[in-house]
């Protein structure tokens, strides 16, 4: 029997008399149905989140802190089920949705300890000035269907601890898991200051637009996040753009070929490559493309794409018909240009369950659309340079500039290159590591603002200056 999940609405769990079906990109079978929630609820969501904001914003740090620690507590006490949900609806293996689940409950503890101190700027005969944050008000949250939970958790909590409230949309096509943490959260923070709420694409216009809505933060397409921008713009809120990633790794010739090859597969092919900073692009040195080409495409061999519930799966399905056709059609693109393949290559779109193998391409040249296009599926080019300054180059030669690594065993040159990378996260002999106290953000059209640290925290606030003028004659 499909199950039927509700919105949180004002402390209260709502239905609604249309609603969409939820697929699991696995077997394409309906596994749950949520509400479509029309300008009605939005007008009813929104109402809900200006009320409490009012009470909310004069709460202390300590208070909001607490809310943001049950909110940690509910979701790891529930990893279980809700990790088993995420998989079913987004494809991914059970232990990268572990992952997850507990780094969305970690993430919630740790950035519930943050706070933002007063500035003294004057403090003197004359005057004493100071700068404290205010929070923005309510806050507009659109989901994506790659990461629901962590993106959720990301928008939500620091929203809470800057003291505003928030309307948060997820995906139509992973809302299940979301939807069952709001039901946690229903006596576990305050009514009205988190509502979440589902519908069809034409509701995250609706919210970008909404007069009683102060910021927008958004992870997405970049095409999407310039619509935002625009909706945005009419009565100038704020807003927070975590956009597309073309992202580029270079290895130097002295990497360890053996050691690095693992590590290279799954900085491209974890979440079946749907992540925003996965390596979509490796520029490996000539002297060792050859055998580290090779190492690559030999691991990849045995690691099993499969549904993600099953033991043993480590690459799961495309999370949707729309982005497997889109990854299906580059790789095409790619064969019927003669592109060399390493393995993959060979996709069944009429196949049961949005599955594409592990596709790796071998040297394809630069203006190549599976090079200069953010893939978002697992299909992996490998590029091969010749000198440092070339590599640097072509790595920047992109209108995203969201991440990036460099593998080398000489770490000062690591760091060298990575300064010379035009994008705002740079890992030298890592990946995909982030912190909850350390920003994030994309150059160029990867994105405006930042999320994670303080810096993400204060996107969520405003400055306000208050100056005393001592000995005033009045």
């Amino acid at each position: 029997m499909t199950k039927a999940y509700a919105n949180l609405i004002d402390g209260e769990m709502v239905t609604t008399s249309d609603t969409i079906e939820v697929v699991n990109p696995a077997n394409e079978q309906v596994i749950g149905v949520v509400p479509s929630c029309t300008k009605d609820e939005l007008d009813r969501a929104v109402d809900a989140a200006r009320r409490a904001f009012k009470t909310w914003k004069k709460t202390s740090a300590e208070e909001r802190q607490k809310v943001v620690q049950g909110i940690a507590a509910a979701i790891k006490d529930n990893a279980e089920e809700l990790y088993r949900l995420l998989t079913s609806e987004q494809g991914k293996p059970h232990a990268q949705a572990q992952q997850e689940i507990y780094g969305a409950a970690g993430l919630a503890a740790a950035q519930s300890t943050l706070t933002l101190d007063d500035v003294i700027n004057q403090d003197d005969d004359t005057r004493l000035s100071r700068t404290r944050r205010v929070p923005v008000g309510v806050v507009g949250g659109i989901v994506p269907w790659n990461f629901p939970i962590m993106m959720a958790i990301q928008k939500i909590v620091p929203a809470l601890v800057a003291g505003c409230t928030i309307v948060l949309k997820p995906s139509p096509f992973t809302p299940l898991t979301t939807l069952r943490i709001a039901e946690l959260l229903k006596d576990v923070v305050p009514a009205g200051t988190v509502n979440i709420i589902t519908g069809p694409d034409e509701l995250g216009p609706m919210i970008t637009e909404h007069p009683g809505i102060d910021k927008i933060t958004f992870t997405g397409s970049t095409a999407t996040g310039k619509k935002i921008m625009e909706g945005a713009s009419r009565d100038l809120k704020r807003i927070t753009l975590e956009l597309g990633g073309n992202d580029a790794s270079i290895v130097l010739p002295d990497a360890d070929v053996e050691k690095v090859a693992e590590q290279l597969f799954w900085s491209s092919f974890s979440n079946a490559g749907q992540v925003c900073i996965a390596a979509k692009r490796i520029y490996i040195h000539e002297d060792i493309y050859d055998d580290l080409s090779k190492a690559i495409a030999e691991y990849a061999k045995g690691v099993v794409v499969g549904d993600g519930s099953q033991q043993g799966t480590g690459v799961g399905p495309i999370q949707n018909k729309k982005q497997f056709e889109r990854v299906c059609e580059l790789i095409q693109d790619a064969k019927d240009n003669g592109y060399q393949f390493l393995t993959g290559g060979d996709t069944d779109p009429s196949g049961t369950g949005y599955y594409v193998p592990i596709t790796i391409l071998d040297n394809p040249p630069e203006d190549a659309r599976i090079v200069a296009e953010e893939q978002f599926g697992p299909v992996m080019p490998l590029m091969k340079f010749s000198t440092v300054e070339e590599a640097i180059e072509r790595a920047n030669n992109s209108e995203y500039g969201l991440a990036g690594a460099v593998w080398t065993k000489d770490t000062e040159k690591g760091v060298e290159i990575a300064e010379q990378l035009e994008t705002g996260t740079v890992w030298v002999n890592e990946f995909m590591q982030l912190s909850p106290f350390t920003p994030f953000g994309g150059h160029k059209q990867s994105g405006i603002g930042a999320e994670y640290g303080l810096d993400g925290l204060k996107e969520f606030t405003n400055p306000q200056v208050i100056t005393v003028k001592r000995d005033a004659a009045v």
